[in-house]
């Protein structure tokens, strides 16, 4: 069985490309101090978040973006780390960028690149939607990647199920508000039921900002939050992905639905089932 340790991050945002990249940089150090294999950042970590951090492209400074992008790949090879991380990804003009999160290699290679499939109404004044899924393999585990409101869509996790994925890395901004939102009260639980639903590990990385909706979690493959960072403060939890690890499955039947097979156990054939009618 394969296994790895990841470090789920969060940190405040910034437009200032180069204060984000020193949270970053402190994190991978720490990270790779605590033995971690990969680690895990908020949505938009590098460029901050179009809409948010700030209302226009024009004047991005997409140079100082790319080194600093590039800067991050060498850090992953020095302390041979894999490394996922939000950032946005330019489009040839006149085409929004993506919203996308890079996935690092150790070699300090860009292996993976997802972005955002969907886009709110306000991402999409901003960005270009994706049209690929995002599945690679993290020291022998199967992995996949979303983006925050891709969790209001169920389909796009039992699509990683069809595709061997065991493990969501998942990266939100839900954060910068002036208190608690419906973020608040669902974000987790509906997480919680993607990973109990599919047999998921999920590494769920917010952003810290104040106003932060919901601190960072870990979920495990039975439904649990196992570890929650602090919430409006910068943070790191280590959790480990073990696939020799066993947890409750009460999906029984999950391969079924799949497939497209809508009950467990032999339909029969009997008027009285046919009939809906009737006592």
């Amino acid at each position: 069985m394969s296994a790895f340790k990841v470090a789920t991050c969060q940190f405040p945002l910034s437009a200032d490309i180069r204060r984000n990249a020193h949270h970053m940089a402190q994190m991978i150090r720490a990270a790779a101090e605590r033995g971690a294999d990969a680690v895990h950042l908020p949505e938009g970590a590098l460029s901050g978040y179009a809409g948010k951090q700030f209302r226009t492209w024009d004047g991005f400074d997409w140079l100082t973006l790319h080194r600093e992008s590039e800067n991050l790949l060498g850090l992953a090879e020095k302390y041979h780390l894999w490394l996922l991380f939000g950032s946005a990804h330019p489009l040839t003009t006149p085409h929004l960028p993506h919203n996308s999160v890079y996935a690092v290699s150790p070699a300090g290679e860009i292996v993976e690149r997802y972005d955002k499939l969907f886009c709110t109404h306000q991402d999409l004044v901003f960005y270009t939607p994706g049209d690929h899924f995002s599945a690679f393999e993290l020291a022998g585990v199967r992995c996949g990647i979303l983006i925050c409101h891709d969790s209001r869509y169920p389909e796009l996790y039992r699509r990683y199920y069809s595709q061997g994925v065991r493990c969501i890395l998942q990266s939100f901004y839900n954060a910068g508000e002036q208190g608690p939102t419906i973020h608040t009260a669902i974000i987790r639980p509906t997480l919680q039921a993607h990973a109990a639903c599919n047999h998921f590990w999920i590494s769920v990385s917010n952003a810290s900002n104040y106003y932060q909706t919901w601190p960072s979690v870990f979920i495990v493959p039975d439904g649990r939050i196992v570890q929650s960072l602090r919430r409006h403060r910068a943070g790191m939890m280590i959790q480990a992905v073990d696939e020799a690890a066993r947890f409750l499955d009460k999906c029984s039947f999950r391969d079924l639905a799949v497939s497209g097979q809508w009950h467990s156990g032999t339909a029969v054939d009997d008027p009285r089932s046919r009939r809906r009618d009737c006592f």
